[in-house]
């Protein structure tokens, strides 16, 4: 007989942060700093399955985004893309509900060649364990998390109005430090 696992119902926050000044609801967990980085999967734009752990061993910076047609995530993307050339050994991705057509015509149109795009649409099993799925809008949160090499949590910053810019020079000054410490 085979054995189900259920897991519990995610977490709901109720105007964890706002989007254009409304409130909005985040479904899932808030990380810290100090915590387990969650498991998840998400599509490249090849439509391969990538998840976390397979870039167990290394600095990763995850950068989330709504959507990379507008005009902050595309700012916010092509910014550690640009940042992710100074970053040897320390992978950089951007994830986003977007469908990974449009992620690939976004990279090409932006030059972005140095971070990895993925995309949440299919399960948004990256929103809901990274506490990012906007439960109204079925878009993710703007926010960037440092994970490293050992996969704990080292930054989480859940930008609190979603159309504002996220703190890069916090975010970089973590990366930096556990990619020289490697």
């Amino acid at each position: 007989m085979a054995t189900v696992t259920v897991s519990a119902s995610p977490q709901i926050r109720k105007g964890a942060v706002t989007f254009k000044g409304s409130p909005m609801t985040l479904v899932g967990p808030e990380l810290k700093a100090g915590s387990p980085a969650p498991e998840f999967t998400a599509l490249a734009t090849d439509l391969s399955s990538v998840a976390l752990s397979s870039l167990k061993g290394r600095p990763v910076l995850i950068s989330a985004t709504p959507s990379l047609d507008t005009p902050v995530c595309d700012q916010q993307a092509k910014r550690f893309n640009e940042e992710a050339a100074k970053l040897p050994g320390v992978a950089v991705l951007n994830i986003s509900m977007d469908l990974p057509f449009a992620q690939r015509r976004w990279c090409g149109a932006a030059g972005a060649d140095r971070i990895k795009t993925l995309s949440d649409h299919r399960d948004a099993s990256f929103g809901t364990a990274y506490g990012t799925l906007i439960q109204e809008l079925r878009l993710l949160a703007r926010a960037v998390f440092v994970v490293d090499g050992a996969g704990t949590v080292r930054y989480a910053e859940y930008v609190p109005e979603v159309t504002s810019h996220p703190n890069y020079d916090a975010a970089l000054a973590v990366v930096r430090q556990i990619a020289d410490t490697r």
